[in-house]
């Protein structure tokens, strides 16, 4: 009796586990990226572009969207400024990642600007601009770029879907449709008011985590949590809770990088990670 009420309860656990999927944890917040110039200063930007996390540097790179007149930081692993107030972004960043290949500081750019790689000085002070992709290679005028190391790729959404495009800026394969808020084998919404669609996400942003089943990260601004995706079927995976103070917005103001989740508070100017 006693082995086949174990066997119950293991049995138990599996059915449920397959029926309810979704694995939920809460983010604690941790180190800030305190933004150089004041809301007040020339040229100072409002929303965050992107961070991105240079391994042989150790360093965070940070950009605010909108200008190549906007401020560009460079910080320690601290989260403590590096770079002069003056460090301008040179490139009207969206997206920003590190080329494992190249071992290089890459983006994409508004609209048809193009992709750029930074060079660095010996202190690793972005000193240069190069664009190696000239022309739109991104589904809309502000896709944020996300980079897949593991298939050299960068991502982007659009709508409910998200994009795949090569290096050399050919879009390839098939989209991948978002199922919003949907586990795999759930049951459909008992009513609208649980129904999730694009416009309850930030619009401009998806992250690459790596994380095998939870690939694609999106900000539910309507629930106001990060939920990650199957990249192979679009099925939600992980709910990850946020402190009631995290900033989210429908738009920019979002990245992954170094095992961690940032977010961007455009009154405090500062970005935060979370994990």
């Amino acid at each position: 009796m006693k082995k086949l009420f174990l066997l119950l309860v293991v049995t138990g656990a599996i059915i449920s586990t397959n029926a309810q999927a979704v694995i939920k944890k809460e983010l604690k917040k941790g180190i800030t990226l305190k933004m150089p110039r004041t809301a007040d200063s020339e040229m100072p930007g409002t929303r965050g572009a992107a961070v991105v996390w240079h391994p042989v540097q150790k360093k965070y790179y940070a950009s605010m969207a909108g200008n190549i007149a906007y401020p560009m930081g460079v910080f320690d692993a601290t989260g403590k400024l590096l770079s002069a107030e003056t460090l301008n972004t040179d490139a009207d960043t969206r997206g920003l990642w590190y080329n494992t290949q190249k071992k290089e500081i890459q983006g994409n750019e508004y609209n048809d600007y193009g992709w750029f790689s930074y060079t660095l000085d010996a202190k690793g002070i972005p000193v240069k601009v190069t664009t190696f992709l000239e022309g739109k290679n991104q589904p809309d005028v502000n896709s944020v770029g996300a980079y897949n190391p593991a298939k050299q790729q960068v991502l982007f959404l659009f709508g409910d879907e998200v994009l795949f495009y090569s290096l050399d800026g050919i879009e390839t394969g098939t989209p991948l449709t978002i199922n919003w808020g949907i586990a795999k084998n759930a049951k459909e919404p008992a009513d609208e008011d649980e129904t999730r669609t694009a416009q309850d996400y930030n619009y401009t942003t998806v992250v690459y985590t790596g994380i095998k089943g939870a690939e694609l990260g999106f900000i539910n601004t309507y629930d106001g949590q990060i939920e990650l995706y199957n990249i192979v079927d679009g099925y939600l995976t992980r709910k990850l809770t946020l402190p009631s103070d995290a900033s989210l917005n429908g738009t920019f103001n979002f990245s992954y990088t170094n095992g961690m989740f940032w977010l961007f508070n455009m009154e405090e100017r500062t970005w935060t990670a979370y994990k």
